[in-house]
C-alpha cells in the first residue's frame, strides 16, 4: 500500500495479496494499525498538490478532504506538511506514531 497509495487500490486486492479473506484483512488491518485501510490510505502524503491527493484517495470535495484529514490527523494537509519529513523508520510504523490517536503523548519516545 505504501508504494502504491496513489494507484486504484481496492479491499479485494489487498486481502488477495495478503492470502485472506476481506473481511478478515479489514479486520486485521484495523487491529494492527488502528484504521481501516481506506483511512490510511486517506492519509498518505506526497509532494503533490493537496487536491490532487483529495481525488486519488475517493474524494470528490476539497472541503470534505480537508475535514476529514483534520479530523483524523489533528491539523490541516498544511499544516501537517509544514512539520516537515516523517521520521526514516518504516513509513507503516512513522505514519502510527505521528497520527495523534495512536498510542497517546505519554508512549512518545521523547527527543533526542
Amino acid at each position: 500500500m505504501d508504494r502504491s497509495y496513489a494507484q486504484a487500490l481496492d479491499i479485494a486486492a489487498l486481502a488477495a495479496i495478503a492470502l485472506t479473506s476481506e473481511a478478515h484483512f479489514i479486520r486485521t488491518f484495523r487491529e494492527t494499525f488502528g484504521e481501516t485501510p481506506h483511512r490510511y490510505l486517506q492519509r498518505r502524503t506526497s509532494d503533490r498538490d493537496v487536491t490532487d491527493v483529495c481525488f486519488d484517495v475517493g474524494f470528490t470535495s476539497l472541503g470534505t478532504f480537508s475535514r476529514t484529514f483534520r479530523e483524523i490527523v489533528g491539523e490541516s494537509p498544511s499544516q501537517y506538511r509544514a512539520r516537515g519529513v516523517v521520521p526514516a523508520v518504516p513509513s507503516c510504523f512513522a505514519m502510527a506514531w505521528t497520527r495523534p490517536s495512536s498510542f497517546g503523548e505519554a508512549r512518545r519516545p521523547s527527543g533526542g
